[in-house]
């Protein structure tokens, strides 16, 4: 092998590592209340990824394939606005912890990073959640945003295989980042 070709090899994985090690989920964080009791914009784009890698390994079979990059909005909220929305949306008057809102088929844009969807999490209910459930901040925000991530990519616990399944991906998941298993 030539000076040449091999420097092209070089070249050509590093491009593969590097395409696999870039962040294929942007996270963009709005925040409607003080971030406090709320995880870095690092962490939590890391659950987020760490649920979209996860949901693409299972869906290539193993082949190696690039991820394609998506978008996710994550909105901050407070109880009232977490609330009004849970009410507007699934007809039930309370705060709740997270809500998703997939973003469906969209047309490929030229340039544009596909919308996954929204994500609205409500940081009052998931502080009071995780005392009632004895949790760490961290352990419950990995929770429930690695649940609404999947959530955005079709998963749903309606049904109980369903539920099942989507549970199971939420354990190996979090057991992957050190996170004990939520559901027990």
């Amino acid at each position: 092998m030539t000076v040449k070709a091999r420097q092209s090899t070089k070249k050509k994985a590093a491009k593969r590592s590097t395409l696999a090690n870039a962040a294929s989920v942007q996270l963009d964080v709005q925040a409607a209340v003080p971030r406090t009791n709320v995880p870095s914009g690092k962490r939590l784009q890391r659950w987020a990824q760490a649920a979209y890698e996860v949901h693409h390994a299972a869906h290539t079979h193993g082949r190696r394939r690039a991820v394609q990059p998506v978008q996710v909005s994550l909105r901050i909220v407070g109880s009232a606005e977490s609330r009004k929305l849970n009410r507007e949306w699934r007809d039930e008057d309370h705060a709740t912890n997270v809500l998703s809102f997939p973003a469906g088929e969209m047309p490929e844009m030229e340039g544009e990073v596909p919308t996954l969807g929204d994500l609205v999490i409500c940081v009052p209910v998931v502080k009071r959640e995780a005392q009632q459930q004895g949790k760490s901040l961290d352990a419950h925000w990995a929770h429930l945003m690695i649940h609404g991530v999947l959530h955005l990519l079709g998963y749903d616990h309606e049904v109980e295989r369903d539920a099942q399944l989507m549970e199971a991906c939420e354990v190996a998941i979090l057991d992957s980042l050190g996170f004990a298993n939520p559901y027990e």
